[in-house]
């Protein structure tokens, strides 16, 4: 006997917005690697410096769900604490 009738509903709505935004995160991943520019094919295939046993390193774009997991991350720790904060949680 549950004696909160929405605690089995926010368990569920917490079970599914975490799948729900890694599917789309997958998706986006999947569908588009970085962003294109003016120059990105040329960024792509310019060397920018050539090392030892034949390997060169590029200036290649950024990848895309790197920059949306960054994001992501610092978004949630800063509405994290602030939530945290407001609701006056002693940890």
């Amino acid at each position: 006997m549950r004696y909160f009738e929405l605690l089995g509903f926010q368990h569920t709505v917490l079970a599914l917005i975490p799948a729900a935004i890694l599917v789309v995160l997958f998706y986006i991943a999947l569908s588009r690697t970085h962003f294109f520019g003016k120059f990105s094919e040329q960024r792509k295939t310019t060397s920018v410096h050539v090392y030892s046993d034949e390997l060169e390193s590029r200036n290649s774009p950024f990848p895309l769900i790197l920059i949306l997991i960054i994001a992501g991350f610092l978004l949630w720790a800063f509405f994290y604490t602030l939530g945290t904060g407001l609701m006056g949680v002693k940890i």
